[in-house]
């Protein structure tokens, strides 16, 4: 069973970077999840698919990795798209167009 080591996104409806400093080692799916038929709720018998090890830094979570066994696939960082303005830059008093009402 092989594993993915990455770093989450940060959040899009917030402008901090909580969450996105740490590495997660997850397992991929052994085997599809099953529509069970009275409820319709979705069922696996994989218990590795509710594990999600967070680690510091990439080396560590691939020390684990190894010290355990476990083939895994590193996926590259998320880097931002859009550059983030800060609201207060629109008042400053050097812009190249003055702000007014």
């Amino acid at each position: 069973m092989t594993a993915r080591i990455y770093r989450p996104a940060p959040n899009a409806m917030q402008s901090g970077r909580g969450k996105s400093k740490e590495w997660i080692l997850v397992h991929e799916p052994a085997a599809a999840r099953e529509i069970e038929p009275l409820m319709g709720y979705t069922s696996s018998t994989d218990t590795r698919a509710q594990i999600r090890l967070t680690f510091d830094t990439l080396e560590e979570a691939e020390a684990y990795a190894h010290k355990n066994g476990i083939a895994y696939q590193v996926l590259p960082d998320h880097k931002p798209t859009v550059k983030r303005t800060i609201y207060s830059d629109n008042f400053r008093a050097d812009r190249k167009t003055p702000w007014t009402h």
